[in-house]
């Protein structure tokens, strides 16, 4: 605890006295106390000068919780980037169709609405300099001993995915899309991809460059309706949909 000389009786005094316990002297202010104010801090409750060390303040008995500079700091950052990723996030434009990709396959969903949020086969679609295009959707019985369950069968989704942004593009076939089934969700089939003649949409893509390949899908023979969400960049909060009906 923190002392000072009384300056009538000459008794030490700690600095929380604002007269001597001793005499009744006025003690002078905080300010002029011969006080090394780096041993010093303020109470959080009542705002006197007490020693750092002081768990609970002498004047006002308030404990005095220990301060986390490092965890506070971490804290501050990550806040920081949080609201830099949604502000980001908001100022980007959403997925829009850039055109259309030569194919014997014609897409199934008729008159799409061309502010409509969700893209068909052939089309190309922009977002956030990432073009992807659903290149085909076909069912697959598979292959020797790579065969779906009874009442089921492979649907194989072939994508291009072309990288113009300025920094390489991490793709993943389980954390980039989500598939939807007659409104059910449906989980990658690695055993559907097998029998694919088409790679698997897993890796990195160089700026300026592109990825093919397939994702497949164990789905019941009977299927109406397959959609499929990809989310090129986690941290943008954004995804294109397409929708594919049989």
């Amino acid at each position: 605890m923190a002392l000072y000389t009384c300056t009538k009786c000459g008794k030490k005094v700690p600095t929380q006295y604002e007269t001597c316990p001793y005499c009744g002297a006025p003690q002078p202010s905080v300010k002029e106390l011969p006080l090394d104010i780096n041993k010093m801090k303020q109470c959080k409750a009542c705002g006197k000068l007490i020693a750092k060390s002081a768990k609970v303040c002498p004047k006002c008995g308030e404990k005095q919780k220990k301060k986390h500079p490092i965890l506070g700091a971490f804290l501050i950052i990550l806040g920081v980037l949080i609201i830099a990723a949604a502000i980001g996030g908001n100022s980007e434009k959403g997925p829009k169709k850039v055109g259309d990709l030569s194919s014997s396959q014609s897409d199934p969903v008729k008159d799409q609405d061309p502010e409509s949020s969700t893209f068909g086969v052939g089309e190309k679609v922009e977002l956030n300099d990432i073009i992807v295009t659903l290149n085909s959707v076909t069912e697959s019985t598979g292959k020797q001993f790579l065969e779906p369950s009874e009442g089921n069968v492979y649907l194989l989704c072939e994508f291009t995915i072309e990288n113009n942004s300025k920094k390489e593009l991490n793709i993943s076939s389980i954390l980039c899309f989500d598939g939807y089934v007659d409104d059910y969700s449906t989980s990658f089939s690695i055993t559907a991809q097998s029998a694919s003649d088409k790679g698997q949409l897993d890796g990195t893509i160089a700026v300026g460059k592109k990825m093919n390949g397939a994702i497949g899908y164990e789905v019941p023979t009977d299927w109406h309706e397959i959609e499929i969400h990809f989310t090129p960049d986690f941290w943008t909060g954004k995804d294109i949909i397409f929708l594919y009906k049989k």
